[in-house]
């Protein structure tokens, strides 16, 4: 028999403060203006083909990570390093890495004063490529949060979506 009840939407309310400040304190450096646009307590696909990842530890344990397609990938370092991009390089790579670096960095100062401060993050890795899962251990806090970029070269929405997520357990 399946439960009826409705999940309630309810994860700390410190983790999507220090999300959306984080995106907007990066995006800023990248002049790249986004919105968010939707919230998620359960793991989602990731819908882009490049994903920024980043471990983090102290009190807690988990990871951040950033999910972009390419085109939002390719902008977002452009305006961080002042540069075009018109494919997946190196520097967008590296690029990519940095960007989760800065959020994974703001997250940290957001939680800081909470039950979920970390201290100690790991180099960031990057993965380029498509149809892969993040398997998520049972009793993580986990929070995507999705935002859409705002280029007005894009036609399709998925091709301005960028997502962030937050999971993490207490040690």
């Amino acid at each position: 028999m399946i439960a009826m009840e409705t999940p309630a939407f309810v994860t700390d309310p410190v983790f999507l403060p220090a999300i959306l400040s984080s995106v907007a304190e990066a995006l800023t450096m990248c002049n790249c203006p986004a919105q968010c646009v939707g919230v998620s307590r359960a793991p989602l696909r990731d819908p882009g083909t490049v994903t920024g990842l980043i471990g983090v530890h102290g009190n807690v344990s988990g990871f951040v990570s950033l999910n972009m397609v390419a085109s939002v990938a390719r902008a977002t370092v452009g305006g961080l390093l002042q540069d075009r991009f018109d494919a997946i390089t190196a520097q967008v790579i590296d690029g990519v890495g940095e960007l989760t670096n800065i959020i994974a960095g703001g997250v940290k100062r957001g939680l800081r004063s909470s039950p979920w401060s970390f201290s100690h993050m790991t180099v960031p890795s990057v993965i380029i490529g498509q149809q892969y899962q993040i398997a998520y251990a049972r009793g993580l806090e986990y929070l995507a949060v999705t935002f859409e970029h705002q280029n007005e070269n894009a036609v399709m929405l998925d091709e301005r979506l960028f997502q962030v997520t937050l999971s993490l357990i207490k040690l």
